[in-house]
C-alpha cells in the first residue's frame, strides 16, 4: 500500500447515514494509496484508477459541494454560465477574475514569443487590449462551442460545402425535456472528433445525459479525465449546476446527479494536499438558492445564485498541470 495510512472507519457507514463526500474521499484514498503509477501528457505523472462512480442527491435545493477544502463556486459557476454562450476566448473570463483557462494561451504565448510574461500580466493585457486577446486568448472550438454552435456543413455541389446553421445542444435538450421527457436522447455531447486537435484542452467534461422520472430531473455526466483534487469538485458543481437549471426550465424537480469517471488521477505533487484532505471529515448540507427571473436557460447571471450553510475548511491548493 502506497502512501499514509488513514483513518478509514467512516468507510464501512451505511450509504443512508454517509455524507455524501465521503464517497470523494474515499476515491481519493484508494487512488492515492493503490493507484496505478503512470506517466502522462504533462510530465508530471500521476496515480490513477479507470472507472469510478459518485451519487449524489440533489432535492431540497442540495449541491455536492465538497466541504473539506474550499471551492470557489462562484468561480465554477462563471465558467460554467461562460460555457453556455459559446464563447472560446478567455477575455470575458479574465474580466471577471476567473483564471482557470489562463495557463493554456499563456504557455502557448511564451512558447510562441519567447516572452516570459507573468500570468498576472497576461491576463491584465487579455482584457485591456481585444486585438491582443483575439490572437493570444482563443482556445480553439471547446465546450461551449460545440454545446451550443456545433457545426454542420451543406453541399454547394461539385463536392464542395459551405459551414451550415450551428447546432445548440442545449436549446434542444430544453425544447425535449418539455415535449418529450421519456426520451432516451436528452445528451449534450462535447467531443467532436473532427475538432479535438483544434482544442486547447479536448473536452474533460464530455457527455452529460438526462432522464425524467416521476417529474424529477436526474443527470449523468461521463468525464473521460477527471483531476480528483483540483478538477472534480468544479465539475461536480457544474454538472450539478446543469441538472438545475435544466430542471428550473422544463418545469421538473431536480433528482440526482451521478458522476461517472474514466481515467480518474491524482498528480504526484498533489501529495500534500492529498494527505491534509485525507485527515479532514465534511460536513453541512450546502444548498444552492436561485433566483427564479430567467427567461431561458441563457439568461441567467451569477447575481441569480446564492449559496446556504456552506462553512468549508481551509482552502487547499496544488499546482495545475498544463
Amino acid at each position: 500500500m502506497r502512501g499514509m495510512q488513514t483513518d478509514s472507519s467512516n468507510a464501512q457507514r451505511p450509504n443512508t447515514l454517509r455524507h455524501w463526500e465521503w464517497q470523494y474521499l474515499d476515491l481519493m484514498r484508494q487512488i492515492w494509496e493503490t493507484g496505478d503509477e503512470r506517466r502522462d501528457r504533462t510530465g508530471v505523472g500521476t496515480r490513477s484508477l479507470f472507472g469510478a462512480t459518485i451519487r449524489c442527491d440533489l432535492s431540497d435545493g442540495r449541491m455536492p459541494l465538497v466541504t473539506s477544502k474550499r471551492v470557489f463556486w462562484k468561480t465554477a459557476t462563471r465558467e460554467f454560465l461562460w460555457f453556455l454562450t459559446g464563447d472560446t476566448n478567455i477575455r470575458a473570463l479574465c474580466a471577471q477574475g476567473v483564471e482557470i483557462w489562463t495557463d493554456w494561451p499563456l504557455a502557448h504565448y511564451r512558447r510562441e514569443t519567447g516572452d516570459q510574461i507573468t500570468r498576472e500580466d497576461f491576463s491584465a493585457r487579455i482584457v485591456a487590449d481585444a486585438e491582443f486577446a483575439a490572437r493570444w486568448g482563443d482556445l480553439g472550438p471547446v465546450y461551449g462551442k460545440q454545446w451550443v454552435n456545433w457545426p454542420t456543413y451543406e453541399p454547394v455541389g461539385d463536392g464542395l460545402y459551405r459551414l451550415g446553421q450551428g447546432i445548440n445542444q442545449v436549446a434542444d435538450l430544453v425544447h425535449a425535456l418539455k415535449t418529450n421527457p421519456g426520451s432516451r436522447r436528452h445528451i449534450v455531447e462535447g467531443w467532436n472528433v473532427a475538432e479535438v486537435d483544434a482544442m486547447a484542452l479536448p473536452p474533460c467534461h464530455k457527455t452529460y445525459q438526462f432522464h425524467v422520472a416521476d417529474g424529477r430531473l436526474s443527470g449523468i455526466l461521463y468525464q473521460r479525465s477527471a483531476d480528483l483534487a483540483l478538477g472534480v469538485p468544479f465539475n461536480l458543481w457544474s454538472a450539478a449546476l446543469f441538472v438545475r437549471l435544466l430542471a428550473a426550465q422544463a418545469g421538473l424537480e431536480p433528482g440526482e446527479l451521478v458522476w461517472m469517471g474514466g481515467d480518474v488521477h491524482l498528480y504526484l505533487n498533489h501529495g500534500d494536499l492529498v494527505e491534509e484532505q485525507l485527515k479532514r471529515v465534511p460536513s453541512g448540507e450546502p444548498k444552492l438558492a436561485i433566483t427564479p427571473r430567467a427567461q431561458s436557460i441563457f439568461d441567467y447571471r451569477i447575481e441569480d445564485f446564492s449559496v446556504l450553510d456552506y462553512a468549508p475548511q481551509a482552502k487547499l491548493g496544488a499546482p495545475v498541470a498544463v
